[in-house]
């Protein structure tokens, strides 16, 4: 009888110290960071979150795991990473995290136009990279493009950076950003059946479709001028391209200036017939299929009027009206 009480007493306190150490929240009320790094079992994972300050006890963690695996809850799937714990929690929802692999990660977001000063802007906001830094390994590892443009022909990545909202981990290099950016165009390059010999055209003018216009319905009839154009051995004229050659340049102030279209740069495409070198920026989806299926007119000229639509011409005389219209509203 004695035996038996003592045995009840044991089980009471075995019941309450199991309840204390996974139903009582416990844990950081700052900032903190735990990495899984791959491989790792789970009595290890046990001690990292002990010593880090997650979990009371790693045994008691231990416990929790092998518990599960009893009830056929998921066991031995405990996710790698980096994890990030802010405020006390139950031993069981720490569990539930590692479990689903709900990992700490840094948000950036690419919008269709941004080009690699943005991005490295963007890069740098997130505090993932300094500017700089990112955009010398961007000029390092154009090896990421050499499916599409042969090594020694890029000297740079832009174009080939996909639009996206990218989720990267803390200690993301670059490179790493980079390879994925890269990734996804060749993704979506893949999905529009580009023949990869057309690749380089076809992103370089997108890009230049891109700066233009973002009305997505008239964007294969600016692709349409701009291959009219480059048919009858017109200059392209296009005042992003004369833009992007100061950037390079560094010095780009918000304003084109005479001397800028006069600039001797090869992205100087009132100067210089054809193509610009590469791409202008990162084109997205819309521009990318505007340029693979341009629409079929006779247009030569557009201009944008002051509602932001673009007014397109076959004439230079007609042309010539269009501008002088968006000249006589935006003086109103």
């Amino acid at each position: 009888m004695r035996l038996l009480k003592t045995l009840l007493v044991f089980g009471v306190l075995g019941a309450l110290a199991v309840g204390f150490f996974v139903l009582v929240p416990f844990g950081p009320s700052t900032e903190t960071f735990v990495e899984v790094a791959p491989g790792t079992g789970t009595s290890g994972i046990a001690k990292e979150l002990a010593k880090s300050g997650i979990v009371r006890s790693a045994v008691a963690f231990d416990v929790l795991t092998i518990w599960r695996s009893l009830r056929g809850r998921g066991a031995g799937t405990l996710k790698a990473g980096e994890y990030r714990f802010d405020h006390p929690a139950t031993m069981d929802e720490v569990y539930g995290r590692l479990r689903k692999g709900d990992v700490y990660t840094v948000t950036v977001v690419v919008p269709e136009g941004f080009n690699i000063f943005d991005i490295a802007g963007a890069v740098a906001a997130a505090r993932l990279d300094s500017r700089e830094d990112f955009l010398r390994a961007e000029q390092q590892h154009t090896e990421l493009i050499m499916e599409w443009v042969p090594q020694g022909r890029a000297t740079s990545l832009e174009g080939y950076l996909f639009p996206d909202t990218y989720k990267f981990g803390r200690h993301a290099t670059a490179e790493q950003m980079l390879t994925a950016m890269v990734h996804r165009f060749g993704k979506q390059a893949e999905r529009l059946g580009m023949a990869r010999g057309q690749v380089a055209r076809t992103v370089t003018l997108a890009s230049l479709v891109e700066k233009e216009v973002h009305i997505d319905g008239e964007r294969p009839v600016v692709a349409s001028v701009f291959e009219n154009r480059l048919a009858a051995g017109m200059p392209l004229q296009t005042d992003p391209a004369v833009i992007y050659a100061s950037m390079l340049r560094g010095t780009w102030t918000g304003m084109i200036h005479e001397s800028e279209l006069k600039s001797d740069s090869a992205y100087n495409t009132y100067l210089h017939v054809g193509l610009p070198p590469g791409p202008i920026c990162n084109p997205g989806l819309a521009a990318l299929k505007a340029v693979l299926h341009p629409a079929h007119t006779d247009y030569l000229y557009f201009v944008a009027d002051a509602q932001g639509a673009t007014r397109f011409s076959a004439t230079l005389e007609e042309h010539n009206a269009n501008v002088a219209a968006y000249r006589a509203q935006a003086r109103q």
